[in-house]
């Protein structure tokens, strides 16, 4: 009855592994979108909600399509992950992510981001040239990653292979609460690149740069018992629900300073109610640890 009665916050993800241009990149891309893609279904819980383009399907028109499947579908409390791999180039004007067929520029990106109605929006740019695109893509509740400092470090990067372990492993988790946030897996991401670099005794040629409030409260994975992805659809839908109150606790606390105090332990005891429902219904259907089901 908790799961049918509830319609709160979904969670969209698009991964889009732009042209290689060399079959080395080539596949080092489709193999970090598919990493992100496993991370994207772990967070919720669910296979639905992930559009993952690569290789000749993320060709412009593709590209834009599924932006503007996400905007009719993600509500204003849902939450838009976007992530670019792959290769970007800039004049010193315009920004382009390079695709099959013709280019997508950053003003055309930009306008198909703000008619996502999503308050909660993560967009991760890291092809080369990002850091053109901060200042323009950076809007009220929206996070912007980018690879580069900025439109000059054209070089390709190594941001997005360690954004991808970030999100698949545990080696970034610092809190060991089995949930990766923002701020976690960006952190780990460039510390990575840099140790990377002076591994190889080379001059870095990308320096990542990250813009938006409160990233250590965006959450981008969940692994271990915060994930649990099962194969019972059933309890699956209640991972996802369970996220979903979470989040609504984080919202409830985020409006702290707007309700009196009353209201305010009211609604957070509201909301630790269903999560301790849910919890129950999740125990009640999952065998004790170490069981086989």
């Amino acid at each position: 009855m908790l799961l049918s009665a509830t319609t709160r916050a979904a969670t969209y993800s698009l991964i889009v592994s732009g042209l290689g241009g060399e079959p080395e990149y080539e596949k080092r891309f489709v193999e970090q979108a598919d990493k992100l893609a496993v991370a994207a279904r772990q967070l919720t819980g669910s296979e639905t909600g992930t559009i993952v383009l690569s290789g000749a399907k993320a060709d412009r028109e593709s590209v834009r399509r599924a932006l503007r499947d996400i905007a009719a579908k993600a509500g204003t409390d849902d939450q838009v992950i976007v992530t670019l791999i792959g290769h970007g180039s800039f004049d010193g004007d315009l920004y382009r992510l390079n695709l099959p067929g013709p280019d997508l520029t950053a003003a055309e990106l930009a306008a198909l981001f703000d008619a996502i109605p999503a308050r909660q929006q993560l967009i991760v740019n890291a092809t080369s040239a990002s850091g053109a695109v901060i200042e323009q893509w950076q809007r009220d509740r929206r996070i912007v990653i980018t690879a580069t400092k900025g439109g000059g470090e054209k070089t390709a990067t190594r941001f997005a292979e360690y954004w991808s372990v970030a999100l698949t492993t545990l080696e970034a988790d610092t809190n060991k609460d089995d949930v990766i946030t923002v701020t976690e897996a960006y952190d780990y991401a460039t510390r990575k690149v840099a140790e990377s670099f002076k591994a190889e005794a080379l001059l870095a040629t990308e320096h990542a740069r990250i813009a938006g409030a409160e990233p250590a409260r965006f959450q981008v994975a969940r692994l271990g018992t915060a994930a649990r992805v099962t194969t019972d659809p059933a309890v699956n839908a209640m991972y996802a629900e369970r996220v979903r109150i979470e989040r609504e606790f984080d919202g409830v606390r985020e409006r702290k300073a707007a309700l009196d105090a009353d209201n305010y332990y009211d609604e957070l005891e509201g909301v630790l109610v269903k999560l301790a429902l849910l919890q129950r219904q999740i125990d009640a259907a999952q065998p004790p640890a170490g069981v086989q089901p």
